[in-house]
C-alpha cells in the first residue's frame, strides 16, 4: 500500500508531501493543472523512464519519494530475498533523482538500485492502467490473456507458448541445416582432404624430423669434422694434441702439492678436465668411426620435408603453424560430421509437436470451460452501466490449418458483443461506441482486480481518466464500483465525473497557481472544500447554491448507501 508521495521540484510542483488513503483515493483538478503528474511520479517509481523536462524549470534536480507499507507482503518479502536486499522494516522507500541533463539515479531503502530491479519490484506495487485501455480491447491478444488470467491458466498459457517456441526453435534449426546441407557436405569432404594430406606430418614431430633431416644430410662432413676435432684431442703422431699438453701441465702441478694451495687446486681442475676432454673423445671417436645411415631412413625424411614445403607453399603457411591449424580442422570436421542432419531433427520435431498440441488442447478445454461464467461476470457488471441489455459470449473458433497454430493455441477467441435488444452479437472491434469500449475495459479491469487471490497482497490500482465517455447515472454506478473495489484494495484514480469523485474516499485536488513561476499545489479536500470542487465539476466555472446542493445530495448518497 502506498502511504506516501513526497515530490521535489518536479514538473509544476515544486515542493509537496502527500499522504494517500488505503482505500479510494480520487484525483480532481482543471484541465492543465496536473493531475497526471502524481501518475507519472508513480510511474518513475515504479521504474519508467525518465524524461529531464519532468525537472522543474531552474532546478538542477527533481527528486521523488514513494513510501510503502508492505507488512504481511509476501510477494515483496520474496523479491527482496530472490534479489539479495535486506528488508528490516515491512516498509519500502523508493528514491528516483532526474537531472536537468537526462540522467536519473534510483535508490530503494537508501541503497542504489538498477532500472530493471526497481521496474521488477514496482510490478509488484504498483498497477497502472491507462486511459487508453479500451483500445487494448481491439486487439485480439488482450482479450486472450485477460481470458487465461480471469480463468486462472496464466501458467498453463506460458507453458503452451513456451512449447510452440521451443517447436519453432526446431524447426528453424532444422530448415538452417538443410539449407546448408550441401556446403557442410563440400566443407567435410574438403576438410577430409586437407588432413589426410598433412596426416604424415601429425604422426611425428616434424621440429624434430627436420633436426634429423638436416644432420643426415650432411652426415658425411659432420664425421670428417669429428674426426678432425679428435685429432686435434688426442692423436698418434708427432703433432701436438690437447691431451699430450693436458698430462704435462699436469705433471706440473703435481711437483707443486705441497708447496702451493693454488697449484692444488688447479691439479685437480685439469684432471676433471682431463676426465671430461676423454669423454669427449670417445663420443667423436663413436660418431666418426658409425656407419652412413639407412638411405630409406633418409629418403622418408626427404618425403616428409618435401610434404612440408609443398603444402606450407599451397595453404600459405609455415609448416609448424599449418600443423597447429590441422588441429582446428580437426575440431570442424568433428564438429560438423556430429551435427545432426535435417532427416535426423524430423523425429524431434514431431515430438516437440505433439507436446505441443497436448498442450494447446488442454488449454482450449480450460478456457472454454471457464468462458461462460466470465462472460456472466462481464454482462453482470456491464448492465448497470447504462447497458440493460448488453451480452456478450467467447466465441473459439479452430484456426483452418495447423501452419496457422501459434503460441496462444489452436483456436481464434473472439469476444462477442451487442448493447441493444435484437441486434447480432459481433466482435467488439466492429461494433461498440467508444463509451461502450471504454466501459467494457473499466469493467474488466476491476475483474480483473479483484478476481486474484483475497489472501495475497495486492498492488494499488491506478486509474487514468478510466471513466472516459460516460456522464450522469453511468457515472455514479461506476464511482461505486471503484468505491467497492477500494474496500479490500488501495485505488488512485483520476476523474472529471462529480459522480465519481464524490464516492472517494479520500479526495485529492490539484489546482494551479500563475505567480512568478507557474506552480501546481495538492489539496486534500473535506467537508465545504470538498463540495466547492464536486460544485465546479457539475456546474462549470460558476459555482451557486443549486450546484452546491447538488454536491451535497451527492455526498449524501454516499454516506447513505454505507
Amino acid at each position: 500500500m502506498l502511504v506516501s508521495l513526497t515530490l521535489h521540484q518536479f514538473a509544476l510542483i515544486a515542493q509537496h508531501e502527500l499522504s494517500v488513503a488505503e482505500g479510494f483515493n480520487v484525483i480532481t483538478g482543471e484541465t492543465g493543472a496536473g493531475k497526471s503528474l502524481l501518475l507519472d511520479a508513480l510511474s518513475l517509481c515504479a521504474g519508467e523512464r525518465a524524461d529531464s523536462a519532468m525537472v522543474r524549470h531552474g532546478a538542477a534536480n527533481a527528486d521523488i519519494y514513494a513510501q510503502f507499507d508492505v507488512e504481511n507482503n509476501n510477494v515483496v518479502a520474496e523479491w527482496f530475498a530472490k534479489n539479495e536486499r535486506a528488508l528490516e522494516e515491512p516498509e519500502v522507500l523508493i528514491r528516483r533523482q532526474l537531472s536537468n541533463t537526462g540522467r536519473s539515479k534510483a535508490w530503494l531503502n537508501g541503497t542504489p538500485v538498477s532500472l530493471a530491479e526497481l521496474k521488477s519490484l514496482g510490478a509488484l506495487l504498483v498497477n497502472i492502467h491507462s486511459q487508453h485501455a479500451q483500445q487494448a480491447l481491439l486487439k485480439p491478444q488482450f482479450v486472450v490473456q485477460w481470458l487465461d488470467e480471469m480463468a486462472q491458466i496464466t501458467p498453463l498459457a506460458a507453458q503452451t507458448a513456451s512449447s510452440y517456441q521451443a517447436y519453432q526453435q526446431l524447426k528453424r534449426r532444422a530448415d538452417d541445416i538443410a539449407s546448408r546441407e550441401a556446403q557442410r557436405q563440400d566443407r567435410i569432404q574438403l576438410l577430409q582432404s586437407q588432413l589426410a594430406d598433412i596426416a604424415p606430418l601429425l604422426a611425428v614431430d616434424y621440429a624434430e624430423v627436420e633436426a634429423e633431416h638436416e644432420e643426415l644430410s650432411n652426415i658425411e662432413a659432420l664425421m670428417q669434422e669429428a674426426s678432425h676435432g679428435l685429432h686435434l684431442l688426442d692423436n698418434d703422431t708427432d703433432e701436438p694434441d690437447v691431451m699430450t699438453l693436458l698430462g704435462q701441465a699436469i705433471k706440473l702441478c703435481d711437483h707443486q702439492l705441497g708447496v702451493s694451495q693454488t697449484f692444488e687446486q688447479a691439479s685437480e681442475q685439469l684432471h676433471l678436465a682431463q676426465q671430461q676432454i676423454t669423454e669427449v673423445t670417445a663420443l667423436l671417436s663413436d660418431y666418426a668411426e658409425q656407419q652412413l645411415p639407412d638411405p630409406e631412413r633418409l629418403q622418408a625424411l626427404d618425403n616428409l620435408i618435401s610434404l612440408g614445403h609443398r603444402l606450407s607453399r599451397k595453404h600459405s603457411l609455415p609448416a609448424s603453424d599449418l600443423i597447429n591449424e590441422a588441429k582446428g580442422w580437426e575440431a570442424q570436421l568433428e564438429q560438423l560430421e556430429n551435427e545432426p542432419s535435417s532427416d535426423a531433427m524430423a523425429a524431434q520435431i514431431e515430438q516437440a509437436w505433439q507436446e505441443y498440441l497436448t498442450l494447446a488442447t488442454q488449454l482450449n478445454k480450460e478456457r472454454t470451460k471457464a468462458a461462460p461464467t466470465i462472460s456472466k461476470q462481464l454482462i453482470k457488471q456491464l448492465k448497470p452501466l447504462a447497458l440493460p441489455n448488453a451480452r456478450c459470449e467467447f466465441v473459439f473458433t479452430k484456426k483452418a490449418d495447423p501452419s496457422q497454430y501459434s503460441a496462444q493455441g489452436c483456436y481464434d477467441i473472439d469476444l462477442l458483443f451487442s448493447a441493444n435488444v435484437g441486434m447480432p452479437m459481433q466482435p467488439l472491434h466492429k461494433i461498440a461506441s467508444g463509451g461502450e469500449l471504454s466501459r467494457m475495459a473499466l469493467v474488466m479491469q476491476v475483474l480483473q482486480a479483484t478476481n486474484a487471490d483475497n489472501n495475497a497482497a495486492k498492488p494499488m490500482l491506478v486509474f487514468d481518466e478510466v471513466d472516459v465517455g460516460i456522464s450522469g447515472g453511468t457515472a455514479q454506478v461506476v464511482g461505486e464500483l471503484l468505491r467497492e473495489l477500494g474496500q479490500t484494495q488501495q485505488l488512485l484514480a483520476i476523474t472529471h465525473q462529480a459522480q465519481v469523485a464524490a464516492q472517494a474516499h479520500q479526495h485529492i485536488l490539484v489546482q494551479k497557481h500563475h505567480d512568478e513561476q507557474t506552480e501546481s499545489e495538492l489539496l486534500i479536500l473535506t467537508d465545504s472544500a470538498q463540495v466547492d470542487e464536486l460544485a465546479r465539476m457539475s456546474g462549470g466555472v460558476t459555482i451557486t447554491d443549486v450546484t452546491r446542493d447538488h454536491a451535497r445530495s451527492l455526498l449524501s448518497d454516499v454516506k447513505y448507501s454505507q
